[in-house]
């Protein structure tokens, strides 16, 4: 068995370098891919951390977007965030956890479900584009195995006929480089056995557990695949959203395991945190930390159960608990500054975060909390110039501005009464960027065309206005 090692858990701790991007946990289905330095574990991975030192990398366009709350669009929220820095694999799956917030709610919001539907979709393709373009670069270092795996994948993403007809070409050719037989120890199987010849094309579960298993690094790959058929099977259903059925044989997995030092318990709360199993996950958590209290992640597991809980006290002593090398760094910045927010502590949580800004330069992760938290206050005008802010700071890097972001301006904007061009344009953008809004998008451009006396604009864009609200009616 392979022993936990920090190496694993927090590059932060023995790469020597500043910054180390986690993805997101709760993955499921085609979501994996790496940090800046070596691929990690579902469950080690995510949460979207950036254990980058403060101070540190004044303007970068920071991974970590923390937005919290029990509601779907706090995850909405979070998967555009992750679009914006083309964390597909991210953004899928906030989106489905959304969705599936907005599903356990009477009446359903149609509108809203058929937006995420469609945003779940859009990333698919993503993500299939995605391993495509990794593909290609494999087989064109002859690593046409590897190649295939992701092509396969890909081809489960993707709902495009012309693109699957093209991955599948590019199948056939990595096949005539390599045979389908794959030799893989007993670990796949959690047995000391041989199982040479499996037929990977031909064992669906064994082919998809082994892709996903082939991005970690090699410790892992060997620890994960030694975990036993409970593990696998827990595993896979985590990775495909069945969380009832991964915290089953994931249980089953731990208590196999009970003997070594394993991975297994943050991938076990991982499933519960899904299933709003807070004190079991909680548990899992604390007694992780106990014998490694580096493993950033899991800080921010508690705290997500911590704030939903309302136990903001143990988020705070939680908190107070990290070691000192993990915080100095923005990740922990932004869960000390989102506990204040969650316990509606605003005037200690704007402080916060303007004191942070005022110490050590511009973050725009730490921007947008504060922003956040100016709206919550109804300092609208100081939260409208923050989001003007890192627009002008996306420019001057030539970064792709947050659809979101330019929304937020937009609405204070015109909330306040500024009807100008500027503003018109904006809306035309977004109507692009995020077409499932686009009827409430063409409403205000036809309001602004109204303000400026252009009732020829104003009734166009409101009669498409009025067409997109029909069609959404007629498809429900």
């Amino acid at each position: 068995m392979c022993e936990i090692r920090p190496y694993y858990i927090l590059g932060y701790t023995l790469l020597g370098h500043t910054t180390l991007n986690f993805p997101l946990s709760r993955s499921r289905k085609g979501n994996f891919y790496h940090g800046d330095f070596c691929f990690v574990p579902t469950g080690l991975s995510g949460l979207g951390l950036t254990t980058e030192p403060v101070g540190a990398g004044d303007n970068q366009m920071s991974l970590f977007k923390i937005f919290s709350g029990k509601g779907p669009e706090v995850y909405e929220q979070k998967g555009d965030a992750y679009c914006n820095d083309e964390l597909w694999g991210n953004a899928k799956m906030e989106y489905e956890r959304a969705l599936s917030r907005l599903e356990k709610a009477q009446p359903l919001d149609r509108d809203s479900a058929s937006r995420l539907q469609e945003k779940i979709s859009r990333t698919r393709e993503a993500l299939a584009l995605m391993h495509k373009s990794s593909a290609e670069e494999l087989m064109a270092g002859g690593y046409h195995g590897e190649a295939r795996d992701l092509l396969a994948l890909a081809v489960e993403l993707t709902a495009d006929l012309n693109l699957e007809k093209e991955l599948q070409k590019k199948i056939l050719e990595t096949d005539r480089h390599t045979s389908k037989k794959v030799e893989l120890t007993g670990f796949l199987n959690g047995t000391d056995e041989d199982t040479d010849g499996i037929d990977i094309a031909d064992d669906d579960e064994n082919e998809y557990f082994f892709t996903l298993c082939a991005t970690l690094p090699e410790e892992v790959q060997m620890a994960y695949m030694g975990y036993g058929q409970n593990f696998k099977t827990g595993y896979l259903a985590l990775n495909d959203g069945d969380f009832e059925t991964a915290s089953e044989y994931l249980s089953l997995a731990l208590e196999e395991n009970r003997e070594y030092d394993t991975y297994i318990p943050l991938e076990l709360a991982t499933a519960y945190l899904n299933l709003e199993k807070h004190e079991e996950a909680r548990q899992l958590l604390e007694s992780l930390l106990v014998g490694h209290p580096d493993t950033l992640p899991a800080f921010q597991l508690l705290c997500e159960i911590f704030w939903e809980t309302g136990d903001f006290d143990r988020a705070q002593t939680l908190l107070a608990s990290i070691p000192e090398k993990l915080k100095a760094s923005v990740a922990v910045t932004l869960l000390q500054g989102e506990t204040l927010y969650q316990s509606e502590n605003y005037q200690e949580a704007r402080s916060f975060f303007i004191r942070f800004l005022e110490t050590y330069g511009w973050n725009e992760s730490v921007a947008r909390a504060l922003a956040k938290t100016h709206e919550t206050m109804g300092e609208l005008d100081d939260a409208r110039n923050i989001y003007q802010e890192i627009m002008e700071s996306c420019h001057s890097c030539n970064a792709r501005i947050d659809p979101r972001v330019k929304e937020k301006y937009a609405d204070l904007c015109f909330a306040s009464g500024v009807k100008d061009t500027k503003i018109l344009e904006l809306y035309l953008s977004l109507a692009q960027e995020i077409p499932d809004n686009a009827s409430v998008y063409y409403e205000k451009v036809s309001r602004i065309y109204a303000a400026q006396g252009n009732q020829t604009e104003a009734t166009r864009f409101r009669t498409f206005s009025e067409k997109l609200v029909k069609e959404t009616l007629q498809n429900r």
